[in-house]
């Protein structure tokens, strides 16, 4: 988030881990934070491990890993601008973890873990896809959905007159939550169908034909 901040000019609160951290632009100022209950962040290890993923955990100030080599890691460390820290065990980790991440190029493997996880975790986590190939496990209430409500409270607006964009099954979430809730085109069908409206791809300037249409025009047809 930090190469957004400076760039759009950001004032307001920012989510992270899906909700599981909410703060200031100066990312030192923490509004809220939900940590995964005492004892589920080794239970859901377990499970995403069952499924052979590779497994990240995310604690409030720092990313760890197992394995810098293991797939997707150099592409997570150039996103986000800083490396993980490489451990050989997340014991002694686990008592303040924000969110835990399952990774693998098996799709299908990515999919069926995602439902194993929410069996196993039930209603003591969120376990959600953000990419085909991640699944985050968060606090009950740290996800999107909470996030568009959160935001709500601080800034006294109701939720009815929030719009969201996303293309993940994490998204829908805060789709069901916010006012206007818009797709991205290269959203899944189950994604698309949970939305108000659909925009183009990410490759055809999705965001901004978004705002421009269901956005800006939305609102200067109401002056």
């Amino acid at each position: 988030m930090a190469m957004l901040i400076d760039t759009l000019k950001l004032t307001q609160p920012l989510a992270a881990f899906n909700g599981g951290v909410l703060i200031l632009p100066d990312l030192k100022t923490v509004v809220d934070q939900k940590f995964l209950p005492a004892g589920m962040p080794e239970k859901v290890i377990k499970a995403i491990e069952k499924h052979g993923l590779d497994v990240w955990v995310y604690t409030d100030t720092e990313w760890f890993v197992r394995d810098p080599n293991a797939p997707h890691v150099a592409r997570e460390q150039w996103t986000v601008k800083f490396p993980p820290t490489v451990v050989k065990t997340f014991a002694g980790l686990l008592g303040r973890v924000a969110k835990i991440v399952g990774i693998s190029d098996d799709l299908e493997r990515v999919a069926q873990c995602e439902k194993d996880v929410q069996q196993a975790g039930g209603t003591h986590i969120s376990a959600a896809r953000s990419q085909p190939y991640y699944l985050d496990v968060t606090h009950p209430q740290a996800n999107k959905g909470e996030v568009v409500l959160s935001i709500s409270r601080l800034l006294n607006i109701p939720a009815a007159e929030i719009a969201t964009i996303g293309d993940m099954p994490n998204d829908v979430l805060m789709f069901k939550k916010s006012g206007v809730s818009i797709a991205m085109g290269n959203a899944s069908p189950e994604v698309q169908a949970s939305a108000t409206y659909v925009t183009t791809s990410n490759e055809e300037e999705g965001f901004a034909n978004a705002i421009e249409k269901f956005v800006l025009n939305v609102r200067s047809a109401k002056v």
